[in-house]
């Protein structure tokens, strides 16, 4: 009886080949060729799942922000909007080896966008849900004056920030961790 086929497990396997390369070597050194090197298969399976490096560029995205989207909601456990925000905060910031792989892509992913404006749609769309959760979350408990969305904006872009302060060794994880707490302070007040 012939061996049933995972096809989404296949993709998978292909996409975290993608992802070692794009945090080692960057996108550019990016290939059906060299993913199925890298993931031990031939170029002929990569062809069969994707068609062009652009459709497993989009694929591989998808899963890392699936993967994000997992954890976090894995890391959310009730807790006041605070307690969320840095649950869901911490789960970017690149504090350890899954998310640092997770870091690297996602800068190479970005510097892919800025000249591929279809893969910028999904980062976009991605960002802006992330930034509207966020909004929710500092409008249900903020203090008098904190504008929603402009505190959202800022907590997103200081993780980006530190996510590169930590992956170019800039700082340790203990002052990106301290330094998200203080302007969770300034959002929220003292906690």
């Amino acid at each position: 009886m012939p061996r049933k086929v995972d096809h989404r497990e296949r993709r998978e396997l292909l996409a975290d080949a993608l992802m070692r390369l794009a945090a080692t070597r960057g996108l550019e050194a990016v290939s059906l060729r060299h993913v199925a090197a890298e993931a031990g298969v031939s170029t002929g399976m990569v062809q069969h799942y994707f068609r062009t490096k652009d459709e497993m560029m989009g694929f591989a995205l998808e899963m890392v922000m699936d993967r994000i989207e997992e954890r976090s909601r894995a890391a959310l456990t009730p807790g006041s909007p605070r307690e969320i925000v840095r649950a869901l905060l911490l789960q970017i910031l690149p504090l350890d080896e899954t998310r640092r792989l997770e870091g690297h892509v996602g800068l190479a992913f970005l510097a892919y966008a800025a000249v591929k404006p279809a893969m910028a749609v999904g980062l976009r769309e991605a960002a802006d849900g992330m930034r509207g959760f966020l909004a929710d979350q500092v409008r249900a408990a903020a203090g008098p004056g904190v504008d929603p969305d402009r505190a959202a904006t800022g907590l997103l872009a200081l993780v980006d920030g530190l996510g590169l302060q930590l992956l170019s060794r800039q700082f340790g994880e203990e002052d990106a961790v301290a330094a998200l707490d203080a302007q969770l302070d300034l959002v929220f007040g003292q906690s």
